[in-house]
């Protein structure tokens, strides 16, 4: 029997899904290497050298964890470790959604704020919610990939700081490395990412940052669970050691990346090319008369999501693309038929950017 062909991979530049998204032939190459004790001193050593372009990424001071999950898992880590009895869950979208979710399944209590989907939580309306309901703590999604809307974090973490005892739990998924998070500039309480994003490696890593009032808090809440605990992670963390068994080849895989962004000139410059990409999108959006879901200025940095245009569908936008080696997102949940979502996220460019969107034009003429 003849054996089949081996089939091409596809070109690296062409895979703009809203992740998990493309990853760079010198991160993938890296994975390769041979295999280390998860207890060795080269683990230790590994380990010991993300400490500092982490905080670099973060713009912290604190210790970064590390885990092998995806960022639902360190979601759930921030509800744990985080909420003492009862949460506000600012919802926009369905990965906000799914926040307020995990604390109902903690066995929280979850008060809602919701807006409509493509609207950002505004800090006046987190402000009048905080004074009618008492609540420990706060979760909110930075950039929410389901809409393309960045909520200014900034300001609500502002707002969050007017009330005593109150942590603010992020989800800067899609946010972080695509777009400024200043952790310890804005007083953030716990940040969570996930490596399949902005930082454009392969979808199983989570990494976070926690404050000293989310560590304090930790202590004192009793059902932290095991595989989640926050101060098990800190010790670990600080003896430059896993919790468990790690993703060795995945840590392999972050090391080479964050070697590359620092080339790159550091996470500011990445955040500048992101913003140049979302710019370009607009852009081009103006000239084609195409029209975003969220307003200007609550527009993600790293997930543009636009609305279909009048007597197309977002099947065959998608399709289209598909057939021509390229891939975006049709939209999430309850927009999968009326949006699509391009992820200029991670490593992607200008140039492939361009010609992305010339070849969308194309299928919308």
């Amino acid at each position: 029997m003849t054996a089949s062909p081996p089939v091409a991979p596809p070109a690296f530049g062409r895979f703009f899904l809203p992740g998990p998204t493309d990853v760079h032939p010198e991160v993938i190459a890296a994975m390769q290497r041979p295999m280390i004790g998860h207890r060795s001193g080269a683990m230790e050593q590994l380990l010991a050298g993300l400490d500092a372009p982490l905080a670099r990424l973060f713009r912290t001071s604190h210790p970064i964890l590390v885990g092998t999950t995806s960022a639902t898992g360190f979601m759930e880590m921030a509800v744990r470790n985080g909420v003492r009895h009862r949460a506000l869950s600012l919802v926009n979208g369905s990965f906000s959604e799914r926040f307020a979710s995990l604390v109902r399944a903690c066995g929280k209590e979850c008060i809602r704020l919701d807006v409509p989907l493509g609207c950002a939580v505004e800090p006046d309306m987190l402000r009048d919610s905080l004074r009618r309901t008492p609540v420990d703590a706060v979760t909110v999604v930075h950039s929410e990939t389901s809409t393309g809307v960045l909520q200014d974090v900034a300001a609500l973490a502002a707002v969050v700081r007017e009330f005593d005892d109150v942590l603010l739990l992020v989800d800067a998924v899609t946010s972080l490395s695509g777009s400024p998070v200043e952790t310890d500039q804005w007083q953030l309480d716990f940040v969570l990412t996930g490596s399949q994003k902005a930082l454009a490696l392969p979808p199983g890593l989570a990494l976070a940052a926690a404050s000293d009032r989310m560590r304090e808090r930790a202590k004192t809440l009793p059902a932290r669970g095991l595989y989640f605990d926050l101060i098990s992670f800190l010790e670990a963390t600080s003896k430059h050691q896993p919790t468990n068994t790690p993703a060795i080849s995945l840590l392999y895989a972050l090391q080479t990346q964050l070697a590359r962004i620092e080339r790159e000139g550091g996470v500011e410059a990445r955040w500048r090319r992101h913003e140049a990409m979302r710019r370009h999108v607009e852009e081009w959006c103006e000239r084609r008369g195409v029209t975003y879901l969220p307003r200007d200025g609550r527009r993600s940095w790293t997930v543009s999501c636009l609305n279909v245009p009048q007597g197309r569908t977002a099947k065959e936008i998608v399709g289209g693309l598909k057939q021509a080696g390229w891939t975006i997102g049709s939209g999430y949940g309850p927009l999968k038929e009326s949006t699509i979502r391009i992820g200029h996220m991670g490593d992607h460019t200008i140039g492939a950017l361009e010609e992305l969107l010339a070849l969308l034009s194309g299928l919308l003429a």
